[in-house]
Parts: structure tokens; sequence; C-alpha cells
């Protein structure tokens, strides 16, 4: 009688079973298929947010090209006989021996001069006459936690004071020229003081530092300033031959193979002109800048170009310069005063 009973109640529950699957089953694949649903919604969504990125990015990189483009047939077209105008926002073209005033643009105007800056930072340790040879090395508080800057010298990376001033000036190495700060006598704190009495010294009135990288904004300057501060920098051979090395290799302590790196100046890198001393410097806010001491025409001139929109613009400017000096260097232009920081065109204007 049990047996019989277990029995109807197994078979009860089987039954059960065999209508309760299919059921389960149905509601699992109602279940995956508006999951499929949605999944497929969300990638066409985000197919479609993708297809108009990429498509608004693509407008934006031919409008650059053409840009670029139509900069370098304007560059490729002018021969020097027009009106001399440059892109740089504020700039300075100076005759290195006699001071006279080829082209002024916005010169007393300050502003960041970002790695310019470590043009300043050479002459501060070079006047305090550090061994070249002793090893220094890089630490945490070289690194740019502000702007993020990469760098391929790691934290305990380790390098000769010389290499460091190298790589500092010919390929704006931030973390060289932190470190070349930190190990200065009194520290970084010491070093930035050394710099502004630096500046004082060189009649910079409108000119002051607070880091030796040039990464913070607050380091200023003026056109003015910056050509007295090539000048300045140009009687140091180490300078001048550090700013115009094309490249340079250097064996970092840690690492097996040597590590090579080039000048930031592509002028200096093409080989095409005669340049004596070289800096190249950006951030967001100084934008583009670039100075140098070259000879133009046969004449040692002092080169300022701050603030220039496009990595090639300052490159431009600086060729439309040699251009126009080519073209008429020789030729007698009417004096004119530079008070109001429109373009003027001058040959005997002098800065002291």
């Amino acid at each position: 009688m049990v047996n019989l009973l277990f029995k109807k109640i197994l078979l009860v529950y089987m039954a059960v079973a065999l209508v309760a699957t299919p059921v389960e089953l149905l509601a699992a694949d109602k279940k995956s298929q508006k999951r499929i649903s949605v999944s497929h919604k969300s990638f066409s969504s985000k197919q479609r947010v993708s297809n108009r990125y990429k498509k608004s990015s693509h407008k934006a990189s031919v409008r650059l090209r053409n840009a670029l483009a139509a900069q370098r047939a304007i560059e490729e077209s002018y021969d020097g006989s027009g009106v001399l105008q440059l892109a740089s926002s504020k700039a300075l073209v100076i005759h290195q021996n006699t001071g006279e005033v080829i082209y002024a643009k916005n010169t007393g105007l300050p502003a960041p001069i970002a790695s310019i800056t470590k043009l300043m930072t050479a002459m501060v340790m070079l006047d305090a006459e550090q061994s070249f040879d002793e090893m220094i090395y890089v630490s945490n508080q070289d690194v740019d936690y502000v702007k993020g800057s990469s760098s391929r010298l790691a934290v305990g990376s380790g390098l000769s004071r010389g290499d460091m001033l190298q790589l500092a000036l010919m390929a704006s190495e931030n973390r060289a020229a932190s470190a070349i700060g930190s190990h200065y006598p009194g520290g970084k704190y010491g070093f930035v003081k050394a710099m502004n009495a630096k500046a004082m010294q060189l009649g910079l009135m409108h000119t002051h530092f607070v880091d030796p990288t040039g990464l913070d904004s607050a380091n200023v300057s003026t056109a003015e300033d910056l050509a007295k501060l090539v000048q300045a920098a140009y009687q140091y051979p180490e300078i001048r031959l550090a700013t115009t090395s094309p490249s340079h290799e250097v064996y970092v302590e840690g690492r097996v193979n040597p590590v090579n790196y080039n000048n930031t100046n592509g002028l200096v890198r093409t080989g095409e002109w005669q340049i004596g001393l070289s800096k190249t410097g950006y951030i967001s806010e100084a934008g583009r800048c670039l100075v140098m001491q070259a000879t133009i025409a046969g004449e040692p001139m002092i080169v300022v170009l701050l603030d220039s929109n496009g990595k090639q613009t300052r490159i431009g400017d600086a060729n439309r310069v040699r251009k126009w000096m080519e073209h008429n260097i020789h030729i007698p232009v009417e004096p004119k005063t530079t008070t109001t920081g429109q373009n003027h065109t001058v040959l005997s204007d002098k800065i002291s």
C-alpha cells in the first residue's frame, strides 16, 4: 500500500517537472532575447557615437593638414620682398653686436616662457662651477606632477651633471633640469633664488622664475628681456655647444642600452641654418617659443619668438625673418619707435 502511494507521488512529481521545464526554458529564452536586444541597441548607439567622433576627428585632421599646407605654401612663396609679418604674438629680432632692432612686436609684454627658462638654469649651474663628472640622480621631487610631462629618465636614474645639462638644453629634458636644481647648494629653493639674482644682475627687470624647468607658468619674461638673456647665455661655450648639437646619446645608470636624444629645434637638426645658440619651449600657457642666436645674411642676430600657435609656426616665422633679411638687410629703412606693440620693421632702434 505504501509502495503504491509512493509510486503515485513520484509520477505526479515527474509530470509537474516535465511541464515546468519547457516553461522555464521559454522564460529564460525570452530574457536572453531581451538582453541581446538591449546589448545590440547599446552597441549600435556606441557605434553611432564612435562613427560621429571618427568623422569629426577626420574633418579636424583634414582642416589641420590644409592649414599647415597653406602655411607652407605661404612660406615657400614669400621671397622677403613684402612686409615682414610674423605669426608669433610676441617677437623681437635684433643685431647681436649693435643692438639694432630689425623687427619688434609686443616686446614689453610679460608672458610665460616655458623651457626658455633652461638657459638661466644652465647659467646658474655653470656659475657655481660644479663638477661636470659628478653623478646626480633623478628623485621623486624631479617628477612633473603638475603638467604630467613624460620623461625617459626614471626615478633613480643617474647621469653625470654634464650629461644632465646636455639633455636639459638640447632635448629640453625636464627631469634633467630639475635634478640640476635639486643638486645645487641649498637645494631647489637656493637654485631658484640664484636664478632670480642672476636675472637682476643681467638687468632682466620683467623676468621672474619659480622653478628650473619652465613647466610652471609663473616663469615669466618679455621678448626684450629674453634678447638680453640669449646674449648673456651666448657667452658660455658649454651652452652654445649643448644647444646646437643635433643629437646626443647617453648611458643611463641602470639601463643596459644607450638612450638617444634629439634637439627640439628642427632648424638645428636640418643643418640649413648657421645657429650659435638655440632653445625651444612649450607649455599651453606659453604657446610655442623659440630663441636663437644665428648668423643671417652674414650678420649675427638674436631672434626671439614667443607664443606661436601650432608646432611649425615658430619655424615658419624664423624662416620668414631669414628671407626678409636676406632680401632687405642692405636697404636703409626709416627708424620707427615701437610703442604700441604693432608690427614695426626697423633697422636702427637699439636694445642696450
